[in-house]
């Protein structure tokens, strides 16, 4: 082969080079790299939000929402709910007081002349207190009673003239008696005489008329003497009553004047005297008062609230020096004042062997018989809750969660629960002014 041809064939091995690294060039230039679909990063990501997703889809649905307060374990007071007896008790204030008071005030009015006793004695019955002075009325009561008395002789000057005046009528019907029967006696004799002739008709008939003539005389002063006798018997009995009546005139005149001397009417001690000397005292003016120490009563004002639950017979007691003495109501006063009542009650047994009157003592009054009940201790809660709601401790200690609750009865240490807690539950009952309107408490 000559050098021509040995160079024409070996010209191709090149070429077949080129093609190779052509065909590797070529392959890798026109294959396709393809990407992963989901990269771990974007996995991460969307499993990430789907979790947290489905956690506040939870929370909304499933969660507690409640809100929540944090609060120092110590600061608050905790009281378990216990079953035990309850009785409806208010307490009371009330005065000590004599059982029974009596005021004084005159009965005629005066100028005070004479202090007998002072403030704070004793006094007995009828005893002397202090005398007024009215002048007008002692010259009235004089000259009143000298009219009296000479209507009184006048009225008895008068009976006097009808005592006589029915004297002299008897002696005048004594003298037509003696009259008729002298004159009967003549008639009689002349008419026999007249029968046998011895006298004259005439002299029979002037005796006759002169016997008929007395008899009717005396008929008629008879009966004058009746008609008199009958008219001074009620002039009698109008005297009578007349004298009755200025004889009460004057007593009474005695006694206004005496009345100037005003006197204990009962036996107890004068507690006061208002009255001094010189000064001018009306009619039915308060002079003071006497206090009868044969037992004591309470007066107590209680609060408006009550007044249609409050009764006779209602007791109270209260604790003097260890001991404790029940009384028991014995006057409801109606009347209101400043939106209060009062009442009196007096004890029921013993009395206390020191009080003195004006004692100021502290009663519970009790609005009802003891009973059983679930009973929840008082405190500042109820201020804010009105006894509708209260924060109930968990056995934790640890979470105090507002509960519905309704409240009955009432006394100055419990409430009477009628619904909501159970006993043994524990109950914050200090004040919730701080704790705003959260539901749970969260105890550190």
């Amino acid at each position: 082969m000559t050098s021509q041809s040995i160079a024409r064939s070996k010209k191709p091995a090149p070429r077949e080079e080129s093609s190779l690294s052509d065909q590797i060039s070529g392959s890798s230039m026109d294959r396709k790299i393809e990407r992963p679909k989901w990269p771990l990063k974007r996995v991460a990501i969307y499993t990430g939000g789907v979790i947290l997703l489905a956690l506040l889809v939870y929370t909304l649905v499933f969660g507690d929402r409640s809100s929540r307060l944090n609060v120092q374990l110590e600061r608050l007071t905790i009281v378990t709910i216990e079953r035990g007896d309850f009785q409806e008790f208010i307490p009371v204030n009330g005065i000590v007081e004599p059982i029974r008071t009596i005021y004084l005030s005159p009965e005629v009015q005066g100028r005070v002349d004479t202090l007998f006793l002072e403030p704070g004695s004793m006094v007995s019955a009828r005893d002397p207190i202090l005398r007024l002075e009215n002048a007008n009325l002692r010259v009235n009561t004089m000259s009143q009673e000298s009219q009296y008395l000479q209507q009184l002789t006048d009225l008895q000057n008068y009976r006097i003239t009808i005592e006589q005046a029915r004297l002299d009528m008897k002696t005048r019907l004594l003298d037509l008696d003696y009259q008729v029967n002298r004159s009967k006696r003549e008639y009689e004799w002349n008419e026999q005489l007249y029968n046998q002739s011895a006298v004259s008709l005439e002299e029979y008939l002037i005796t006759k008329e002169e016997f008929e003539y007395h008899i009717a005389r005396r008929e008629l002063l008879r009966e004058n003497y009746r008609q008199d006798s009958l008219r001074h018997e009620l002039d009698l009995e109008q005297n009578q009553e007349t004298i009755r009546r200025i004889q009460l005139n004057l007593d009474m005149l005695r006694r206004t004047l005496e009345n100037l001397v005003v006197r204990a009417p009962i036996s107890g001690q004068l507690t006061s005297l208002d009255a001094e000397i010189g000064e001018t005292k009306s009619i039915g003016q308060r002079l003071g008062q006497i206090d009868v120490l044969d037992g004591f009563k309470v007066r107590a004002t209680i609060d408006e609230h009550y007044i249609t639950r409050i009764t006779l017979g209602l007791e109270a007691d209260f604790d003097l020096a260890g001991e404790l003495y029940t009384l028991a109501i014995t006057k409801v006063y109606p009347e209101v004042q400043g939106g209060q009542f009062q009442v009196d009650l007096e004890f029921a047994d013993k009395v206390p062997p020191d009080i003195r009157r004006g004692q100021t003592v502290r009663m519970r009054l009790a609005l009802g018989n003891l009973s059983e009940a679930v009973l929840l201790a008082r405190g500042g809660f109820y201020q804010a809750t009105g006894g509708r709601w209260a924060y109930v401790v968990d056995p934790s200690n640890e979470v105090a969660t507002r509960r519905t609750i309704e409240l009955g009865r009432q006394n100055p240490l419990f409430f009477e629960v009628l619904d909501g807690l159970e006993p043994g539950e524990r109950v914050i009952t200090s004040s919730y002014d701080t704790f705003g309107d959260n539901d749970k408490l969260i105890l550190k």
